[in-house]
């Protein structure tokens, strides 16, 4: 048995909707909070399968939690440096932020190879690099990481690649290194300026975050402390999708518009009527949308996690739109679902060209990763009849009651559990 989505097409969208807590923030957020001393009490926290991950993990490490509505309080008070070579680990791809928390608290970790979702090669060369550049050692055998250093040095580390979670895994490696740490080439997400403001509330000196050199002095200890994440840009811009694809009118609330710029330039440019408030954007419907090309670049261009759903409603623009993707050439599996259902789509190497407008019908559909899910959803919405997707534990890792969320927007979307 599995469980499966399915959503009947044709329904047009109307009301509002709250954006949930950053995701890619979340899931950092969580494993630097055990470098703290004390109670870290963090707000925001969306209900997705990769927090209840990671919350197995911290329990795994002798780390007190507690869940209260929007907040998890991670307490590692008692907590103990024990292997993480547990099936959890492979779950989710963030769970390798425990190599830089680790590292930076106790000079040692051992821990399964990280999962996620396949998008091609994403390897963590950069992340051993930065660790080795402050004095560990990293050795990996039977499918596990060990990375120890008998004492953390800051280092000047610069990143062939401006690498996210390279760059948030060197900053918490960093945090207790002696002397000063200089991360050059360090990416410039949201998601890093939201980490560095936690870090810095428990007590450590983070500079620079947001830009591309970012400096981290060692200090001695790290506090307890509050934070709140920031609302899911990613999220945000799938529903501004949704609602360009088949919204009557749509707000979408507690958004930072400045995070998804790259976005709402595209979908202006392709006709879509936006009005950009100070936390908030509303979608009007548009009669006639036109093809674009995108090509993912590192924010602040346009974001790879954001092409995919996308994709869904280029198949309703008139003329040819094309899609690069630059970070993750093989990050298309979702063109082939949606030639399933009847889009025009050719895929070449790290691309694809939609040719639209055509009518999509629903058709049995796989969730191949994360954002590939959210492509469908929305291809769902627009399509003739009954859309069925499998795999959607893909989908529930990174989104917070989506179904909830468009059930209250009038969509027809229910689960049911099938052989």
């Amino acid at each position: 048995m599995q469980e499966v989505i399915k959503i009947e097409g044709g329904k047009k969208l109307k009301g509002e909707v709250k954006i949930s807590g950053s995701k890619n923030a979340t899931v950092a957020l969580i494993p630097a909070a055990v470098l703290a001393n004390g109670p870290v009490y963090i707000s925001g926290v969306p209900e997705i399968a990769d927090v209840t991950s990671l919350a197995e993990i911290l329990r795994i490490l002798n780390v007190d939690v507690t869940e209260k509505e929007d907040m998890l309080i991670v307490d590692p008070t008692n907590m103990k440096n024990i292997d993480l070579d547990q099936d959890v680990v492979t779950r989710l791809r963030a769970s390798y932020y425990f190599m830089g928390a680790l590292l930076g608290k106790y000079g040692y970790v051992r821990i399964k190879m990280p999962g996620g979702c396949y998008l091609g090669p994403r390897p963590i060369d950069l992340h051993i690099k930065g660790f080795e550049a402050l004095g560990a050692k990293v050795e990996y055998d039977r499918g596990c990481y060990t990375i120890q250093a008998s004492h953390l040095k800051g280092n000047k580390i610069f990143l062939d690649i401006s690498s996210v979670g390279a760059t948030i895994n060197i900053m918490m490696a960093a945090v207790y290194a002696e002397g000063k740490t200089t991360i050059e080439n360090a990416a410039k997400e949201p998601e890093i300026i939201d980490v560095a403001t936690l870090l810095n509330n428990m007590g450590a000196n983070v500079k620079g975050a947001g830009t591309n050199v970012i400096t981290i002095e060692g200090v001695s200890t790290l506090h307890g402390c509050a934070h709140e994440i920031i609302p899911d840009r990613i999220e945000a811009g799938t529903f501004l999708i949704m609602a360009a694809a088949c919204a009557e009118e749509m707000k979408i609330n507690n958004v930072i518009p400045k995070h998804i710029e790259a976005l709402t330039s595209k979908l202006q440019e392709m006709g879509v009527k936006l009005e950009i408030g100070v936390d908030s954007i509303t979608v009007y419907e548009s009669d006639e949308i036109h093809g674009v090309d995108v090509t993912t670049k590192p924010y602040p261009g346009f974001a790879t996690d954001l092409q995919q759903p996308l994709t869904a409603l280029m198949t309703r623009a008139t003329g040819e739109s094309h899609v690069v993707d630059t970070i993750y050439s093989e990050r298309f599996k979702n063109c082939q679902e949606l030639q399933r259902m009847g889009a025009k789509i050719e895929i070449g190497q790290g691309s694809c060209t939609i040719d639209g407008p055509t009518q999509l019908y629903g058709d049995k559909v796989v969730a191949t990763d994360l954002r590939c899910g959210a492509c469908l959803v929305i291809a769902g919405l627009m399509a003739e009849g009954i859309t069925e997707i499998r795999d959607v534990h893909h989908i529930d890792r990174g989104y917070d009651d989506i179904d909830g969320k468009l059930k209250r927007l009038g969509a027809r979307i229910y689960r049911e559990m099938i052989d």
